[in-house]
């Protein structure tokens, strides 16, 4: 199976989040099977204090698999080791049609740039990044080179990116 992906790249605080909860509903009410990859910046915790798999990692468990009926996670612990690479991740997944990835600015895969007057920084990432197609914006972008769209265009973007990524309209 050919593995799509399609980025969601941006400062701090222009929308990144929101636009790829509000595309992953859009591509799962067409009928696809979406997976995410969101890249933090941050130390992170999935885990709350006091479960017990959060008891098992304080222990010096490498990785703790919590399973339920529901749904399953393995949370892995990378004491000093480097940072995993974005395509290590992607090969971790399971079979879907589209993954979106949130964050990664600096990685090679087709994005688009979302900007926000609010966001921390404003300064255009598609000036220097031939792997952005399209920006989705909630203010005009006048000197864009390349297609603009409003955040808030879900059906529109998510148009785009069946098209960028060979996915189609609607699942087969």
């Amino acid at each position: 199976m050919i593995q799509r992906v399609f980025g969601i790249t941006g400062w701090k605080n222009s929308g990144k989040t929101t636009l790829t909860c509000r595309l992953v509903e859009e591509f799962t009410r067409r009928g696809f099977r979406i997976a995410t990859v969101k890249h933090a910046h941050h130390l992170f915790d999935v885990d709350q204090e006091g479960t017990d798999s959060h008891r098992h990692r304080l222990a010096g468990a490498g990785e703790v698999a919590i399973v339920s009926g529901h749904r399953w996670a393995i949370m892995h612990e990378l004491g000093d080791a480097d940072e995993p690479s974005l395509q290590d991740i992607l090969a971790r997944l399971s079979p879907c049609d589209l993954v979106l990835i949130e964050g990664y600015k600096r990685e090679s895969h087709p994005k688009i740039e979302a900007r926000r007057l609010a966001a921390a920084d404003r300064t255009s990432l598609a000036d220097d990044d031939a792997n952005i197609c399209a920006v989705a914006a909630d203010h005009l972008v006048p000197d864009a080179t390349i297609p603009v769209f409003a955040l808030d265009d879900i059906s529109g973007i998510a148009d785009m990116i069946a098209l960028k990524t060979g996915l189609g309209e609607t699942a087969a």
